[in-house]
């Protein structure tokens, strides 16, 4: 650990660090968007916020918070503020693809806006509706796929051309958490103890090819390569832990111990990265062995 940074107050749900800045960007529950002087390690600003803060991503120049019933966006280059208040409860997820925001929301739904050619403000182009349970985490594959994991236990895979559901996911007993991707595979954790491996099959579809079961609900995942290039994957338990798993063993590498849970884990550059924990602490971390000069 190199360093703490206070300053929030309850659950962080979103850690940022815009590709160029010398920002890093954090939301939590105590409805505020902090920012963070990257040379100093302190706090450079704080922004009151209308309501508690679901999620936190960055796209090019823009930043782009979760909120209930609206996202709020800041591009931190043209220093303008963008607002869309189409979403329906928290929105607890965002990820942006080819010039489209995806967002999924408390009741299942997931919004998808396009930026206009001409305006530069994002316009709604599809509700994509077949979740019964909030969109907890949303990620885009190979293959123009857009995958969805939900606390109604499944992960549904989308056509990110038609925007239409092509497979659901079925395999977990409790609310899917985190789904991200590695090489060919999906891998997908959950409150029911389990972290799964997914891989298509010749006909495409994808089926459990590996199983990883503790003794405590899965929280968040995180993936990214160490000193030698060998990808590690970092796995947050309900136990206030964070095990560093090598791929693709799973042999344990090391843990992070931690006074709640860490729900959100960020990469840096050149092996730092961030936890963010349910009492508001933000923590700064080193990969041992990675020169600073190099990205990870």
């Amino acid at each position: 650990m190199l360093t703490k940074l206070q300053g929030h107050t309850k659950n962080i749900t979103g850690i940022s660090l815009p590709s160029g800045s010398d920002k890093l960007y954090s939301v939590s529950k105590d409805r505020t968007l902090r920012i963070w002087d990257c040379n100093s390690g302190q706090c450079a600003g704080a922004v009151d916020l209308d309501g508690e803060v679901g999620c936190l991503i960055s796209e090019g120049p823009w930043l782009f918070a979760g909120l209930p019933n609206a996202i709020k966006g800041w591009n931190l280059q043209a220093q303008t503020e963008l607002f869309l208040s189409e979403p329906v409860g928290q929105v607890y997820s965002m990820v942006v693809d080819n010039n489209m925001l995806f967002a999924g929301t408390e009741e299942g739904t997931i919004l998808a806006w396009k930026w206009g050619t001409e305006t530069n403000i994002p316009e709604l182009a599809a509700t994509m509706k077949g979740h019964n349970g909030a969109v907890c985490s949303l990620l885009v594959g190979a293959n123009n796929r857009l995958y969805s994991g939900s606390s109604d236990n499944t992960i549904r895979v989308w056509d990110l051309q038609t925007l239409q559901c092509i497979q659901t996911l079925h395999g977990h007993t409790g609310d899917v958490t985190s789904v991200i991707c590695w090489d060919r595979y999906l891998l997908s954790a959950s409150v029911d103890n389990t972290l799964k491996v997914w891989a298509a099959t010749e006909s495409e579809k994808l089926e459990v090819v590996y199983e990883l079961k503790e003794e405590y609900g899965v929280i968040a995942l995180f993936g990214m390569t160490d000193a030698a290039a060998q990808p590690i994957l970092f796995c947050s338990y309900s136990d206030n832990t964070v095990r560093i798993y090598d791929l693709p063993s799973f042999n344990e590498r090391g843990r992070i111990f931690s006074k709640d849970e860490v729900q959100v884990i960020q990469i840096g550059i050149g092996g730092l990265f961030f936890t963010g924990d349910a009492t508001g602490q933000l923590s700064v971390w080193k990969l041992l062995g990675v020169p600073c000069a190099m990205e990870s």
